[in-house]
């Protein structure tokens, strides 16, 4: 029977205190830390040469959603009762909402080092130092909204332009793509500033702190936020039912994106699955 994965903001007191419990017990064997480390290893960008997988490409959403699949898998090794919840960032929008309670992933990083001090992933409570990184920090950071140059979260109105696109992907399936669903929702736009981040990016700039680049798994936060961005994908074929995953052959050689991106029925790395195994999910979870 399907699980279920519910909005963060609905989880009763008793449901916090078991993924919380998970969580820290994934950290303390160290499986969180290998976790970590894929997603540096697979953070390719459309300047760097071989395959792209994970980031600006078209098997962004199944290489997430598989992402996503392992860590629950390991939190229900721990405790079978618990499951991915999501964040709905165009619901729950403000500091102190959602997930951002003492009892759930903790509040803002302090102003002066952006050090997250509350909440059970709280450096001082000795139980998540970040060991797997792009810098030396050993604590957990935050910068919510960005004091600095604040930034809004986006918007029902900015996910509905991606959910309305009727094409899951475009040539030239890079970070420049202007259309199709998957750049919509990942986020790559033009120009400067808040502009050139949409729906995904945004998000993750707006958490700022270690949620800014390839290490940003460091933050539990980027569970619940990719549980939502998946639910999207599951949305958007609701929306559009004879839409699939593109491109559904390979780029063929003189192609810019030969041997680039994963086609429909390819091999996804680092996993033994293809994109097209990974479209209906609906037998082993679903949303609230």
């Amino acid at each position: 029977m399907a699980y279920v994965r519910k909005d963060a903001g609905t989880l009763t007191s008793a449901e916090k205190r078991r993924f919380v419990k998970a969580m820290l017990e994934i950290k303390r064997r160290g499986e969180y830390d290998e976790f970590v480390r894929m997603h540096i290893d697979f953070y390719v960008t459309d300047g760097e040469g071989g395959l792209r997988t994970a980031h600006m490409a078209p098997s962004f959403l199944p290489w997430h959603r598989r992402f996503l699949l392992d860590l629950e898998r390991a939190l229900r090794r721990v405790d079978a009762s618990v499951t991915v919840p999501y964040w709905d960032w165009t619901k729950d929008r403000k500091v102190g909402a959602g997930p951002w309670t003492e009892d759930l992933l903790g509040g803002n990083g302090r102003r002066s080092d952006r050090q997250v001090t509350t909440g059970p992933f709280a450096y001082a409570g000795g139980n998540w130092t970040i060991k797997e990184g792009i810098t030396d920090g050993e604590f957990l950071t935050r910068d919510l909204g960005r004091a600095r140059d604040p930034i809004e979260l986006p918007t029902k109105g900015e996910l509905e332009s991606a959910l309305d696109d009727p094409v899951y992907d475009v040539p030239p399936w890079d970070s420049t793509a202007e259309k199709g669903f998957r750049n919509r929702l990942e986020g790559w736009g033009s120009g400067r500033g808040p502009v050139a981040w949409r729906n995904h990016n945004r998000v993750h700039r707006w958490v700022g702190g270690v949620m800014v680049g390839g290490a940003s798994v460091n933050d539990p936060v980027f569970w619940m936020h990719h549980a939502f961005v998946d639910l999207q994908w599951t949305r958007w074929q609701r929306r559009h039912p004879d839409a699939r995953y593109l491109p559904a052959k390979p780029p063929e050689p003189g192609s810019s994106q030969y041997r680039r991106i994963v086609a429909r029925h390819e091999k996804l790395p680092p996993w033994d699955v293809t994109p097209d195994s990974l479209e209906d999910v609906g037998r082993i979870y679903r949303y609230a």
